[in-house]
């Protein structure tokens, strides 16, 4: 009974995401282990805008969280790498070269990538792995929504707001102390389509 009871669920739960428009992914645990990467870096947090060079306005947002792995939540995303196992919107294995992949087919003609980083404890980044590896797959346009909600819950961000507006969680994230900003920029054509298909064949990252 307890079984039966199990599977549906499983079967409502997986309904109710798909009606919401998110997209669950969940790795086997081999890929996810053969996948990790550990950062020689201090951990930290990097909230990744995504933003509209003509209007101004966000378009995407996404976490990078350095902890005891170093892994990017990009909810409701379009990029992936074949060689990077996901877990509905959580990417393992963030190495330097994958963050590069991940900034060049965000970053084109006509979008620009806030970085802001902030350093903090090793408890802080573990406590925000866990949320973010615990969130779910995320319905599309709900981005700001699902790292606003994670962030906001963990002591250091109180005072960030919940929001679908990326650039309003930018700004907010902005001002807390000891955050660095970089504002990422580049050329390439509007069609970003061609940087997946590029790493289509799974080239080591």
């Amino acid at each position: 009974m307890g079984r039966i009871f199990r599977l549906v669920v499983g079967l409502v739960a997986a309904l109710v995401l798909a009606a919401c428009g998110a997209e669950p992914k969940w790795a086997p645990q081999e890929q996810v282990d053969a996948a990790r990467f550990v950062s020689e870096e201090p951990t930290s947090i990097t909230l990744y805008t995504v933003v509209n060079k003509r209007t101004g306005s966000g378009a995407h947002s996404a976490i990078l969280v350095n902890a005891s792995e170093r892994v990017i939540f990009d909810p409701a995303g379009t990029w992936y790498h074949p060689k990077l196992p996901e877990r509905n919107d959580v990417h393992f294995g963030m190495t330097d070269k994958a963050i590069a992949f991940y900034l060049d087919y965000h970053t084109r003609v006509t979008y620009d990538t806030i970085e802001q980083k902030l350093f903090v404890s090793p408890e802080v980044a573990e406590l925000i792995l866990e949320r973010v590896k615990a969130y779910g797959a995320v319905a599309k346009a709900m981005c700001t929504q699902a790292n606003s909600s994670i962030l906001r819950g963990v002591p250091g961000f109180e005072s960030l707001p919940q929001t679908f507006y990326p650039k309003k969680l930018a700004d907010a994230f902005g001002r807390l102390p000891g955050v660095t900003t970089r504002v990422i920029t580049d050329e390439d054509a509007d069609d970003n389509t061609g940087v997946l298909l590029v790493q289509r064949d799974g080239t080591p990252l």
